[in-house]
């Protein structure tokens, strides 16, 4: 005997898209975890006293020029 496939109704359509449109509001909330963060992070150079010129600040001292 042939079986019918069984009709999806309206109710169970608009309750499928509340649960995806909850799902996505929690994904945009939530931040991303970047596990790979600490596997990037540089040693930090050895820090030397006093003032150092740096790309940054040139960079800096560049955009602030009146």
């Amino acid at each position: 005997m042939k079986e019918s496939p069984e009709k999806i109704s309206r109710r169970r359509v608009f309750a499928g898209a509340g649960a995806v449109g909850a799902v996505a509001a929690v994904a945009a909330v939530v931040p991303a975890v970047k596990p790979d963060a600490v596997a990037d992070a540089k040693p930090a150079p050895e820090r030397k006293d006093g003032y150092q010129v740096t790309q940054h600040v040139l960079r800096y001292y560049q955009t602030a020029r009146v």
